[in-house]
């Protein structure tokens, strides 16, 4: 296992993070329950992982406490960094969902409970909140860094505005700055790479990508001639959004001749490809039974040749929103180190007419 540092901290973390959302959930996540948690999370430190990531709002808390009790057995808690989220509602009360400090804080304390644990080693929050200002969510998270409940503070689902405002409120007040972020960002769904991965490339923060196999989508399982018969995808689950159906299908049949010739599944080949992107630190891997977590985890010492990568980036590359075009047009001359990495094989693509 390959560890990485996140962001400009000093923390190193394994180039795959455990997932917990399947902890206590429903059939359609995945329903496992504390005799599963704790062999899955066995299974996953055993392989060298040493984040494991969960939220508050994750089957109502029961995926932290789940988490909970199997890391205060058998010194499991020294062995893994633990990171969760706030922001989504946790209760009817008017002031129990958000990013206020009152629901910052209240959740925190909270968390530390379920999670029977004296410190989060990552805390993140989960999604904007544009009715609570900046200034007041980052001077929260400050306070808990301050107060040792927190040791890093993350974001997730941010655009790029929101990340910047975020940092520049901390700036100016001297406060906690975020380290990471956590994304959607797969083969499929490259949007990130307008805004979200030059910004951590350029500000300094690691990224860690959700659902790097898109639910499944982009394991090989579901083709154009069918799939499964159970699962997220045929039970209405609605992440991510699939607008071009025939676009996916062309990157699945890539994804799994790779797989093919290689002789592992195409879900490695997917989590292979996320890894070798610039700018992350870790992809988070989930499953709904220990034979998913165990192919996933092969994934972290799978190396894709040049060839293949070209193959797939070819294969997926999204098109070039507005500025960009008109940069790779009239500013390839001048590009920064975050700019190349996306604008680089549009520029020579330009070049070549």
């Amino acid at each position: 296992m390959e560890y990485r540092y996140l962001g400009r901290s000093g923390l190193k973390v394994s180039t795959l993070t455990m997932g917990t959302m399947t902890f206590g959930g429903s059939e359609k996540i995945g329903a496992a329950d504390q005799a599963d948690a704790t062999r899955q999370i066995d299974l996953c430190l055993d392989a060298g992982i040493n984040l494991l990531d969960t939220a508050n709002v994750y089957n109502a808390g029961v995926s932290e406490e789940m988490i909970g009790v199997a890391l205060s057995e058998n010194g499991r808690r020294q062995k893994a960094l633990v990171a969760t989220k706030v922001r989504f509602r946790m209760g009817d009360g008017p002031n129990e969902v958000g990013l206020s400090r009152h629901h910052i804080i209240a959740q925190a304390e909270a968390s530390l409970k379920r999670l029977k644990t004296d410190v989060i080693d990552l805390y993140q929050v989960h999604e904007w909140d544009g009715q609570t200002p900046i200034e007041e969510t980052m001077e929260a998270l400050d306070t808990l860094v301050r107060q040792g409940k927190v040791r890093y503070i993350g974001c997730s689902n941010y655009s790029g505005w929101h990340i910047m405002k975020a940092l520049g409120a901390a700036e100016r007040r001297q406060a906690e700055r975020f380290v990471s972020q956590q994304i959607h960002y797969t083969l499929y769904s490259r949007e990130a790479e307008y805004e979200l991965v030059p910004v951590s490339q350029d500000q300094g923060l690691g990224i860690l990508i959700w659902s790097p196999l898109a639910g499944g989508l982009l394991s090989g399982k579901y083709r154009r001639d069918g799939g499964p018969e159970s699962g997220r995808h045929v039970e209405g689950y609605r992440e991510p959004p699939v607008p071009d159906r025939e676009r996916l299908y062309d990157i699945v049949d890539v994804v799994v001749a790779i797989g093919q010739e290689r002789g592992v599944s195409g879900a490695q080949v997917a989590l292979a490809w996320s890894l070798g992107r610039p700018g992350v630190t870790s992809v988070i891997i989930g499953g709904r039974s220990d034979a998913q977590f165990k192919d996933n985890l092969a994934a972290a010492e799978l190396r894709l040749t040049a060839e293949e990568r070209q193959r797939l980036d070819a294969v997926s590359q999204p098109p070039l929103l507005y500025p960009y075009w008109h940069q790779t047009y009239t500013a390839n001359d001048r590009l920064g180190a975050a700019d190349a990495d996306l604008l680089t094989p549009y520029v020579e693509a330009f070049k070549r007419g």
